[in-house]
């Protein structure tokens, strides 16, 4: 029996997404729900990655399209945008994205720190690499694409909405 939650405790579930052809991974703990874009308001003043604020179910939350986050060029959302909300030090932030993959679980034991030279995006954001079958999953690094600087500052944006 303790095999098994040893077994368990290697393990990682993940939501994977697609952000300019390249998949990422978030521990799906941190994400409250995915849900398809919907009427965003924007923010005076926002920083440039920002998108605006949208209302979910009453809750004003902010929304960062990780495009222009990782410094990829814009994009048309379409049928397959979606944003994942997510809790990141008690504030709920939504992260729009290409697309979502899946959900999927990994062994630790194929995750790797980041390489040197990353995929187009700031290695600071990347926490690790998976290396699965027939691909690479990056598992970003939440604290690190929104600091808590920048997440303090997206405060003031639910009352301006």
């Amino acid at each position: 029996m303790d095999d098994h939650v040893t077994h368990a405790n290697d393990l990682l579930q993940l939501v994977s997404f697609v952000v300019e052809d390249e998949e990422f991974g978030v521990n799906i703990l941190k994400v409250q729900e995915i849900i398809r874009p919907m009427a965003i308001t924007r923010v005076p003043n926002a920083p440039s990655f920002v998108e605006g604020v949208i209302n979910l179910r009453g809750r004003i939350i902010p929304v960062v399209d990780l495009r222009k986050r990782f410094g990829f060029p814009p994009r048309e959302h379409d049928k397959s945008t979606r944003i994942v909300v997510v809790e990141l030090r008690e504030k709920v932030i939504g992260f729009m994205t290409d697309a979502v993959k899946e959900v999927i679980r990994i062994e630790r034991s194929v995750m790797e720190p980041p390489p040197d030279l990353a995929i187009g995006i700031d290695a600071n954001y990347i926490q690790s690499v998976a290396k699965l079958d027939d691909r690479l999953l990056i598992m970003l690094d939440l604290d690190a694409v929104i600091t808590q600087e920048q997440s303090e500052a997206l405060e003031p944006m639910k009352e301006a909405a």
